[in-house]
């Protein structure tokens, strides 16, 4: 561990999903500035190298490659070029999440639950999957799951939505256990409430906000920016003896 820097992430080859705008792009901004080479990923490639050229403009390291999470062929296309590419691979964020239906859960229809399932559960599965043999490969890694506070207190309106980010917890916590042998640590973050366009249902509607915050100590939803230090400490050797554990960065919402 570099005592003067525990964060420092020079020469770490760091993947993060859904990383063109919001929570993902705030992450791959921070981890770049700390030194890793960032492979910023989302649906849309050019939408990731807008992210990709603020980074390098500021001096840090990044590429953009283009992957639905809820494509099988597109995971096992992204980890076989970035081992062809790089040789190894040191971090993965799993931050990339869908959230295509908004009402009561008696209502929701298949086509809405198949897409939820098929990007927050299995998408995270198998990128934990892929990412984890490469870094079992390399002797170790780092996986950031972003799971939600939703998965401890379902949100309103959000069932399917809800019970995949319990099931991202679970996850965690059954690849902490079973990968800590391959020197992978695993473990997720909580957001509460955050100012982005995926929960601009939420934190842009006046009627459903009112409702929150009676409900969020600290008085406000957060910004994307105050979700990536807490991926850098769980990615980072400051957290070198932490693994399976949620960390909630939620304002205080689930003591609330």
């Amino acid at each position: 561990m570099n005592l003067k820097n525990p964060f420092d992430l020079t020469g770490r080859i760091a993947l993060v999903t859904g990383a063109s705008r919001g929570i993902g792009e705030s992450i791959a901004k921070l981890l770049a500035a700390q030194g890793a080479l960032v492979i910023v990923s989302s649906r849309k490639v050019e939408d990731c190298q807008r992210v990709v050229n603020d980074i390098t403009s500021a001096g840090g390291k990044a590429e953009a490659y283009a992957c639905h999470i809820g494509d099988m062929d597109q995971i096992k296309g992204i980890f076989a070029h970035i081992k062809q590419t790089h040789g190894k691979l040191n971090i993965l964020v799993n931050n990339a999440a869908t959230n295509p239906y908004f009402g009561h859960v008696l209502d929701t229809d298949l086509g809405a639950f198949q897409k939820t399932v098929d990007v927050n559960i299995r998408g995270y599965f198998f990128m934990s999957v892929e990412g984890g043999k490469l870094m079992r490969e390399g002797g170790g890694g780092a996986i950031v799951n972003v799971a939600s506070v939703n998965g401890i207190i379902p949100g309103a309106f959000q069932g399917i939505y809800s019970i995949t980010k319990a099931a991202v917890i679970s996850m965690t916590k059954t690849f902490a256990k079973e990968c800590a042998g391959a020197g992978i640590r695993v473990n997720a973050i909580l957001p509460g409430p955050t100012d982005t366009k995926f929960a601009a249902a939420l934190v842009k509607n006046d009627a459903i906000l009112n409702q929150l915050m009676p409900h969020l100590p600290m008085g406000r939803v957060a910004q994307p920016d105050e979700m990536a230090g807490t991926v850098l400490y769980l990615a980072s050797d400051a957290a070198s003896y932490t693994t399976g554990t949620c960390i909630a960065v939620d304002g205080g919402y689930l003591i609330g």
